[in-house]
């Protein structure tokens, strides 16, 4: 049994096809990056994982659950969401931003109790932002404000998170402190899907990448095993070098552009 099982997935606004004939599994506990150009229907597939659009044809499976048959509240239970962008309007508390994220399991009048609050308190120190809890949102940084979100996320206790370019807008620190976190998320055993400009990044952090291009995956497979020069050309229409680097025991991956 997967987390989330895609079978066979279609999606068109009107007579202009965006996604055709989606099919994948995604395994528990691993981070997964769906990779392609704009225009290539990402974000599109993330709104149909996640419900807000239903497909054409074919269905999403979380846990053998058809997603169609399940609830907002019964949803939002298995699988947390983490947008590209999120501005507040009011300075509320980071604490309260991700209390926010306990709304799926209150009472009809929607009271967040001292035990969500401790849930919060715990999702705060699993990120290592404890320190920010008391701080309003509005200021902090762009790096840190993207790490309480998901806070809240986790909060849901949700078994998924799904993330829309979660580095879009960071500066390079940021967006390593956020990819490191990616990481200790899924060795904890969430499963975690996200969309990304950036196949270094998926070298760096993910399990397994999809390549979405004109609405079909092109590639699909071990991150390692199927970013490569070959694979990017066909991806982005350009020249692109995957160098390798050892020190010690480790290795890593990293993608360079061929100017001529």
């Amino acid at each position: 049994m997967f987390p989330i099982s895609v079978e066979n997935l279609s999606f068109a606004w009107g007579s202009h096809k965006i996604l055709e004939d989606i099919s994948f599994n995604i395994e528990p506990g691993t981070v997964t990056s769906i990779l392609g150009p704009n225009g290539s229907g990402k974000t599109t597939l993330l709104k149909i994982l996640l419900g807000f659009l239903k497909p054409l044809n074919g269905r999403v499976l979380l846990n053998d659950s058809d997603l169609a048959t399940l609830d907002l509240k019964a949803r939002a239970k298995k699988m947390a969401y983490v947008a590209q962008r999120h501005s507040a309007v009011f300075s509320y508390r980071v604490i309260d931003v991700v209390a926010l994220g306990r709304i799926p399991y209150a009472n009809i009048f929607c009271k967040i109790t001292d035990a969500d609050y401790g849930l919060a308190e715990n999702c705060l120190n699993q990120l290592g932002i404890a320190q920010l809890a008391s701080r309003p949102y509005t200021e902090i940084s762009g790096g840190e404000q993207q790490l309480v979100l998901i806070a809240r996320a986790l909060v849901q206790q949700a078994e998924i998170l799904v993330m829309d370019e979660p580095v879009s807008g960071l500066d390079y620190g940021n967006q390593l402190m956020l990819l490191k976190q990616l990481r200790k998320l899924a060795q904890s055993g969430i499963t975690c899907i996200k969309t990304t400009h950036y196949p270094e990044h998926a070298l760096w952090t993910s399990d397994r990448a999809i390549f979405l291009r004109d609405g079909r995956i092109i590639a699909s497979g071990n991150s390692t095993e199927i970013i490569n020069s070959e694979t990017l050309k066909e991806l982005y229409n350009a020249d692109i070098m995957v160098l390798k680097s050892e020190t010690g025991s480790h290795i890593m991956r990293t993608c360079v552009p061929i100017f001529d």
